[in-house]
């Protein structure tokens, strides 16, 4: 479950309400170009502008059009433990197979308060977590010894780590590499994370091309070295591309320049810039992916 191309899928919206028959086509273009798994309701799905009810609607779609093909894991984390033991208690009932759980954000819990609250979610609902350090939108780092403690509960299976710190990931392989499975949550240095132990990615590039993105965990694990580094680094330009502006603002426009969804977006977040979009469209170009 926890390894390959698993995608962070956008949650595509259509006047304001979520574009139910976009979302579904976009899940059959996941599998149909072996994505491993599906998170949907992650940040590239804009879930801290979801309401309740869309949340949870997003996963119940996301289950049903799957429908055990591949796994499901499902955002369900927040910055207060009780909605995310609401969310993830949902998520079980629908049928998830794991749930994927960020650091909370803007309170800043110590790593105790990290320790506590991700503890609470496993008590409450016992379905698999995967842990998700971003610090970069949450403003709290979770250190390793942190991710060791969690590790030994049986619950915690899996961690998505943002901090861009390879140093720090590896300091995880060493303390609980038996108990977790790494995984990056940056596209640009997925094949670093491969090198230390990694499984895979959570992507937000495979969005747009999931089966180079697919490919090239593929080629690590099958100890096809030299490809895996030659198609990581065809990605490179793609990869940053994404990043041009804030996720998902980029991948969800280029989606629409592929005509896979529309680019709206919740606010606050807006349209790309007329530069930006126009550096993002040379790229797709180079790509093939728009004509």
């Amino acid at each position: 479950m926890f390894k390959g191309s698993i995608v962070a899928i956008v949650t595509p919206f259509k006047n304001g309400k979520i574009d139910e028959d976009a979302f579904r086509q976009l899940i059959e273009f996941q599998i149909e170009n072996g994505t491993s798994a599906i998170v949907p309701c992650g940040t590239t799905g804009e879930s801290a502008t979801l309401s309740m009810e869309e949340h949870n609607r997003v996963i119940d779609i996301c289950i049903k059009a799957v429908n055990r093909r591949v796994p499901v894991i499902a955002g369900t984390g927040g910055n207060s433990t009780k909605e995310a033991i609401e969310l993830t208690a949902h998520a079980k009932r629908a049928g998830a197979d794991a749930t994927l759980q960020v650091t909370p954000y803007y309170n800043k819990p110590t790593q105790q308060g990290l320790y506590e609250h991700f503890r609470a979610i496993a008590k409450a609902v016992s379905l698999p977590q995967v842990l998700y350090n971003v610090p970069g939108r949450t403003s709290v780092n979770m250190l390793p010894e942190t991710v060791a403690r969690l590790a030994e509960l049986k619950e915690i299976v899996a961690i998505k780590e943002a901090s861009g710190d390879l140093a720090q990931m590896a300091e995880i392989m060493r303390l609980a590499g038996d108990n977790i499975t790494l995984l990056s949550g940056d596209d640009n240095i997925t094949l670093p994370v491969l090198s230390i132990g990694g499984k895979g990615v959570i992507s937000v590039v495979a969005n747009i091309a999931p089966k180079e993105t697919a490919e090239i965990v593929s080629a690590w694990e099958n100890g096809e070295i030299n490809k895996a580094q030659s198609l990581f680094v065809n990605m490179t330009l793609l990869c940053q591309a994404m990043f041009y502006e804030t996720n998902p603002i980029p991948v969800k426009t280029a989606l629409a320049m592929m005509g896979k969804c529309t680019d709206e977006m919740n606010l606050p977040l807006t349209s790309m810039s007329e530069t930006n979009l126009n550096r993002l469209k040379d790229v797709l170009r180079q790509y093939r992916l728009i004509s």
